[in-house]
C-alpha cells in the first residue's frame, strides 16, 4: 500500500510539473518553423561538448550492429551540432554517412498522422470523441474505439509488428495492404477494453489514416502536405510510394534475422535497405533527413501549429502502465519523458528516435541502420545526447536554463550498453535477404 501511494505521490507530483510546462511552452495555431520561438544561437556547440556527444554515437554504432549512424543536437542558448559516424552501408567501399543523408523516421511517422488528427479537429472536420467504425465502416469490431484512443495507445487493438516482424526483415520488399495489416491485429487478442490501458499499437494508427483520408475524401500525402509539410516547410519527408522499394539516397537498413521465438539471431545480418513502406504506412512508413526531423520534433512538442485547447489535450497524460516510471507519460502521437516529448520508434532495419524540450527547446535527433536492439536502445542513446546537450555551457550574451532529466548520462549509457543485442563485429557479412 505504501508503495502504491508513492506512485501516486510521484505521478501526482509529475502531472504538477506537467501542467507548468504547458503553461509556459503554450502554444498557437501558427505556422513556420518552431526555432524561431526558441532563439537558437548560431553556434557551434562546444569542442569539448562535441567530442563527447561523438564519442556516444559512435558507441551507439558499434553496440546496435549499424553500419552507421546520423544524429543532431540543439541547445538554443549554447549552440548545435550535427554529425554522422560510419558509412550509409555494409558494400564494399560504401560512402561515409554525412548528416545530409536521409533516412526511415520508422514510429516518429505517427507524430505526422495524429497532428494531421488534431489539425482537423481544430477546424472541426473531425472530433477526437469520433468513433473510428463511423468511418471505417467495411471492418467490424470496431465499435467504441475512438479517434483519441487510436493516437493515445488505448484502443486495446494489438500491434501488428511484433506478429509480423519476421517476415518484414526476410522479406522486405512485399507490399502489405493495409486492410491486411489491421486484420493480422484483429485476429489477435485485445489488450484491453477501449481506454483501458496503454499498449503501444501501430495497427491503430494505420486505422487512424484510413478514417482520415475517408472523412475528408483525401489522400494521406494530400492531408500532410496542406496541415504539416508546407506550414513547416518540410522538403524532404514521406512516405515513398508501396511498390518504390529501391531507395538509394537513404541511410541502408539492417537487422539479425528473427527467430521464431522473437529473438534475434545475430549470426544472420539481413539486408532490408531496399524495401517498402507499407509494411508501416501511415504509422511508421516515412523518411526524412535531419533537418526536417528537428523542425517537426519542435513542432510536435511544442505544439506550434495547433490550438492552445488541443494542445492541452494532445498532453493531458496517459500513464504507461505500472512498470514505466512515472516521468514516462503519453500524449496524442507521442511520449513524455521527464520534460522531452517524443518517439523513439522500430521499423525493419531502422532505429530513429526525436525529442523536444518544449520549455527550454533543447532538440535531440539520431538515426541508426540496425534495427535488432529494439526501440528502446535507441530511446536510450537520445537521452544520452541530451543529458550531455542539457549541461553545455551558455553562449556569453544567453543563460543556460535549467534543464532537469529525471536520468543521467551514465544511467543512459549503461541502459545502451544492457539493451544492446548484436554487438557490431569486425567480419559481420550482411546476407541476402
Amino acid at each position: 500500500m505504501a508503495d502504491r501511494l508513492g506512485k501516486r505521490r510521484r505521478w501526482s507530483a509529475f502531472v504538477a510539473v506537467f501542467a507548468a510546462t504547458l503553461a509556459v511552452s503554450g502554444c498557437t495555431g501558427g505556422t513556420g518553423d518552431p526555432e524561431a520561438r526558441f532563439d537558437q544561437v548560431d553556434a557551434a556547440l562546444s569542442d569539448e561538448v562535441t567530442g563527447t556527444l561523438a564519442a556516444v554515437l559512435d558507441e551507439a554504432v558499434a553496440l546496435s550492429g549499424s553500419s552507421g549512424a546520423i544524429a543532431g543536437v540543439w541547445a538554443p542558448w549554447a549552440g548545435e551540432w550535427s554529425s554522422a559516424s560510419g558509412t550509409v552501408d555494409f558494400t564494399d567501399d560504401a560512402p561515409a554517412a554525412t548528416s545530409d543523408t536521409r533516412f526511415r523516421i520508422g514510429t516518429l511517422t505517427t507524430e505526422i498522422t495524429c497532428t494531421i488528427l488534431l489539425r482537423l479537429v481544430d477546424i472541426g472536420e473531425v472530433a477526437l470523441d469520433d468513433e473510428v467504425s463511423d468511418y471505417v465502416r467495411w471492418i467490424p469490431d470496431l465499435d467504441g474505439i475512438t479517434l483519441e484512443q487510436l493516437c493515445r495507445h488505448t484502443s486495446g487493438l494489438a500491434d501488428y509488428y511484433p506478429l509480423l516482424r519476421s517476415h518484414f526483415v526476410s522479406n522486405p520488399e512485399r507490399v502489405w495492404p493495409a486492410n491486411e495489416l489491421v486484420s493480422n491485429a484483429l485476429a489477435m487478442s485485445r489488450v484491453g477494453e477501449p481506454g483501458e490501458q496503454w499498449a503501444h499499437s501501430r495497427s491503430g494508427i494505420v486505422l487512424l489514416g484510413m478514417a482520415l483520408e475517408r472523412a475528408t475524401n483525401r489522400s494521406w500525402a494530400d492531408l500532410a502536405e496542406q496541415y504539416v509539410f508546407d506550414p513547416l516547410e518540410l522538403e524532404s519527408t514521406g512516405i515513398p510510394a508501396p511498390n518504390d522499394t529501391e531507395h538509394g539516397d537513404l541511410l541502408g537498413s539492417y537487422s539479425a534475422a528473427i527467430l521464431p521465438d522473437g529473438n534475434v539471431d545475430c549470426a544472420v545480418l539481413l539486408d532490408d535497405s531496399s524495401q517498402s513502406s507499407s509494411m508501416g504506412g501511415v504509422a511508421a512508413g516515412a523518411v526524412s533527413n535531419l533537418e526536417d526531423m528537428r523542425k517537426l520534433s519542435e513542432a510536435f512538442a511544442t505544439g506550434v501549429l495547433l490550438d492552445e485547447d488541443t494542445v492541452r489535450r494532445q498532453w493531458s497524460p496517459t500513464p504507461m502502465g505500472a512498470e514505466s516510471p512515472a516521468w514516462q507519460a503519453w500524449g496524442l502521437g507521442g511520449g513524455q519523458y521527464g520534460s522531452l516529448r517524443g518517439t523513439a520508434g522500430e521499423t525493419a532495419g531502422a532505429l530513429t528516435a526525436a525529442f523536444t524540450d518544449p520549455e527550454t527547446g533543447l532538440t535531440v535527433v539520431v538515426a541508426l541502420n540496425n534495427s535488432s536492439s529494439g526501440a528502446d536502445f535507441v530511446r536510450e542513446v537520445a537521452f544520452a545526447l541530451a543529458s550531455i546537450a542539457s549541461k553545455a555551457e551558455a553562449q556569453a550574451d544567453r543563460e543556460r536554463p535549467l534543464v532537469e532529466l529525471p536520468w543521467s548520462i551514465e544511467q543512459a549509457t549503461e541502459n545502451m550498453r544492457a539493451l544492446a543485442k548484436c554487438p557490431r563485429a569486425p567480419e559481420a557479412v550482411p546476407a541476402e535477404g
